[in-house]
């Protein structure tokens, strides 16, 4: 998906937002901050974006955003469970209502026989509402597994925005 893919998804997204009086935070591992830098790429995303965190090593996952040292040895740091820690830090740290984070192995290395390289587990939390985790085996080099994280981050980030907490809850 290119970046114009993105300005297009993250404006719909951010509108989705405003119209819900929603505020957003990212907390992001192996997107490097790319889902936060297509939300800001999108003029006026003040107004539903509060900050963005980018939690690449274990260590900043923990100084950060919370996660439990205790989380990471029990399910790794590629891991829902991991995710949904760093998504209820992010809000816990933040002004957000809604919480989007991704852990993954984009490659070229790093991967095993579990967790091959293109996982990526997503987790999203809306503060006075239900949280959602998932785990996503994407394909193709680094940049492509990026981008597609990238996209199916600020897709789930809209539909638990736009349909509700109920709607959402169900999937």
């Amino acid at each position: 998906m290119t970046e114009p893919n993105w300005h297009s998804l993250a404006a719909e997204m951010g509108a989705v937002l405003r119209a819900g009086r929603h505020v957003l935070t990212t907390v992001e591992s192996c997107t490097g901050g790319g889902v936060a830098a297509a939300v800001t790429a999108v003029a006026g995303s003040s107004e539903w974006f509060d900050r963005g965190f980018v939690t690449y090593s274990n260590d900043a996952k923990c100084e950060m955003v919370g996660v439990s040292t205790d989380t990471i040895l029990r399910f790794g740091a590629v891991s829902e469970q991991t995710a949904l820690a760093m998504a209820t830090g992010g809000l816990r740290h933040s002004n957000a209502t809604i919480s989007i984070a991704l852990t993954g192995i984009a490659g070229p290395a790093g991967g095993s026989h579990d967790k091959p390289v293109g996982t990526v587990c997503f987790a999203w939390v809306l503060r006075a509402g239900p949280s959602r985790c998932q785990t996503c085996y994407f394909h193709g080099d680094r940049t492509a597994i990026r981008g597609e994280s990238i996209r199916h981050a600020l897709v789930g980030v809209r539909d638990l925005a736009s349909r509700g907490c109920e709607s959402f809850d169900r999937n």
